[in-house]
């Protein structure tokens, strides 16, 4: 059976109290020597196979200070300070452990909320089911105070959910016939009726879930930064300590500086930092798979967006109705609306809708047939009217097609017009642009499929520095690969599917999550939960504020120890004295660490 720290603390605790019982109770100091001697040289023959094991793959440590530490001070005959540094060691231990709960407690709320119930409709009756039970195209209902169990649409009723566990966001979201809700998310008012649209297991909850325990097993590469610093500080403090007892000749001199270079704040320090920020990106609606990406965005030199669906809305609208000869806009767009109301496709919606906001009354159409890849035809008050693409309507050369997305129009035959679309930009683009430049990051690129006077007009209006259209998934590998090592490291930014290779090839992948594609989430390494692009800029500086706090702990914890360990040369502080401090210098470190989990105020 493997001990926990806390009951390694308690048991060395234990047998601290049996030793000053044996020393000042029944006056037996040499059977209390033993006593602490033979805990000593447990606990300094586990951490010896511990410090083995890790030199074996090239982790070299500073655990050997400890352990000369104890060594030192038994061998001079003061065990109570070997019993104090065996306190400090194990309740560091335990500290860390206590920090990281701490840390680690908005991360662990999620799993404790996972929707594990659903009420299905089935005519006029409602059945209890598991949330793992629901089927795509189940309606189910949502009462008053209850969880969403799946992700799906609203066919009926109004109401606000709270989202906070998914997005951060802690203003609710109103809700009405068809909204999509989100699993996880919690009906704060009215009840709901909503057709599944996605199984449990897919749904979007379950999905940061996953991401959430892929997270939490790695605390990333500046964790073990740290020991960076191992080999010089060890040098440092046996140097100090063998200058101490050559110039006293009091081999007690020894043990008192060893005693101030334990090793606990370099071990501590930047593991709390690292899982403090992961906490606290969680708070926010980001879901950071590795301390790794965290130091790695917090250097970076190059962000890259994609735009369809991430820096845009991914919602084609219509921008221009441009008619020809003969025809008014107004007439274009009612011939064209009237026909493409029979269809699904979502430039076909995009018209219809668009005509409908403008009070465009449409005409009942008959003999419809739809030419896939083409486009709509059907019969409008007697004329064939055809609408899609410009080979499909017309025969006539002299009509050009546009270099953006267009839907044409003829009229048995004759070329009426045509209907610009665009994919309107998100409204905080711009200001997550502008708020990255803030941060000092200036190459910028836009890597898009999309043709390359759109992508360079929407690229123009948002201020990139770079901007590469007609990219296939593989070209845009090709453009993270091209970069420079002093453009790295490189973040992605993307939503779809043909995303993910490039998300996987950056060094640092972030995936928009709320609604873009599983492939895409599972390839990053952060995931943006909320359908906000400003929390990357939010990402950054979390990042940023952690790996400064990691630093900062660590160096601080150093610092103090070279501190103390100039002063101990000097015989002013006894090794008992000097043990009692490092737990100080721990609990500073620690509490250092855990400013992480708050920072300056982020993008709202």
């Amino acid at each position: 059976m493997i001990m926990t720290h806390k009951q390694k603390l308690i048991t060395i605790f234990g047998i601290a109290i049996l030793a000053a019982i044996l020393q000042w109770g029944f006056g037996l100091p040499l059977y209390a020597q033993i006593v602490v001697t033979i805990a000593g040289a447990v606990v300094t023959i586990s951490m010896l196979i511990e410090m083995i094991k890790k030199m074996i793959h090239g982790d070299f440590g500073v655990d050997i200070l400890a352990v000369t530490a104890i060594v030192a001070t038994l061998a001079v005959g003061d065990y109570w300070a070997s019993m104090i540094i065996l306190l400090m060691l194990i309740g560091g231990d335990s500290l860390e452990d206590y920090a990281n709960r701490k840390a680690n407690s908005e991360l662990k709320s999620l799993l404790d909320n996972s929707p594990e119930q659903a009420h299905r409709l089935n005519g006029d009756q409602v059945e209890d089911i598991k949330a793992d039970s629901v089927k795509v195209d189940d309606v189910l209902l949502i009462r008053p105070g209850e969880l969403v169990p799946v992700d799906g649409r609203v066919l009926e009723g109004d109401s606000s959910l709270d989202e906070s566990s998914l997005t951060g966001e802690s203003v609710p979201v109103e809700k009405t016939v068809g909204d999509q809700v989100l699993s996880g998310s919690v009906n704060t008012e009215g009840m709901l009726k909503v057709v599944a649209e996605r199984t449990a297991a897919n749904s979007q909850y379950q999905q940061l879930i996953h991401l959430i325990q892929q997270a939490e097993n790695d605390p990333g590469r500046f964790v073990r930064l740290a020991d960076r610093y191992a080999i010089p500080f060890t040098i440092v403090a046996y140097v100090l300590a063998g200058i101490a007892w050559w110039m006293s000749k009091d081999p007690v001199r020894f043990a008192q500086v060893l005693v101030v270079a334990s090793p606990c704040p370099l071990i501590l320090a930047a593991p709390v930092a690292f899982v403090s920020g992961m906490g606290r990106s969680s708070r926010n609606g980001i879901v950071v798979k590795t301390g790794d990406s965290i130091e790695k965005l917090a250097t970076a030199k190059t962000m890259a967006f994609d735009k369809t669906g991430t820096l845009t809305q991914g919602n084609l609208t219509v921008d221009q109705v441009k008619p020809a000869d003969h025809f008014t806009s107004d007439e274009v767009l009612q011939l064209a609306a009237s026909v493409e109301q029979n269809s699904g496709h979502v430039i076909a919606q995009s018209i219809t809708n668009y005509a409908l906001d403008h009070q465009i009354k449409l005409i009942t159409t008959n003999e419809v047939k739809e030419v896939t890849g083409n486009g709509l035809q059907a019969m409008v008050n007697d004329h064939l009217v055809k609408v899609g693409k410009l080979i499909f309507v017309t025969d006539d050369q002299a009509i050009k097609p546009l270099n953006q997305t267009a839907s044409y129009v003829s009229v048995d035959g004759q070329y009426a017009g045509c209907i610009t679309l665009e994919d309107q930009l998100r409204p905080e683009t711009i200001r997550t642009i502008s708020e990255l430049h803030q941060l000092k990051i200036n190459n910028q690129m836009m890597l898009t499929g999309d043709q390359e006077e759109t992508a360079k007009r929407i690229g123009q209006e948002i201020g990139f520095d770079q901007v590469a259209a007609n990219l296939l998934p593989a070209d845009k590998i090709s453009r993270i690969k091209a970069l420079t090592p002093d453009q790295r490291p490189a973040v992605m930014v993307g939503d779809g599917v043909n995303d993910a290779p490039v998300l996987k090839t950056a060094d640092v992948g972030i995936a928009m999550g709320a609604r873009g594609s599983t492939a895409a989430s599972e390839s990053a390494d952060i995931v943006i939960m909320t359908d906000n692009l400003e929390k990357v800029a939010s990402a950054v500086l979390i990042a940023r504020d952690t790996l400064k706090v990691a630093k900062q702990s660590v160096l601080i914890g150093i610092f103090i120890c070279i501190g103390l360990m100039l002063i101990c040369m000097t015989g002013w502080i006894p090794a008992i004295i000097g043990a009692l401090l490092q737990e100080v210098i721990d609990t500073v470190c620690i509490l250092w660490s855990l400013k992480a989990r708050t920072g300056q105020k982020l993008p709202a």
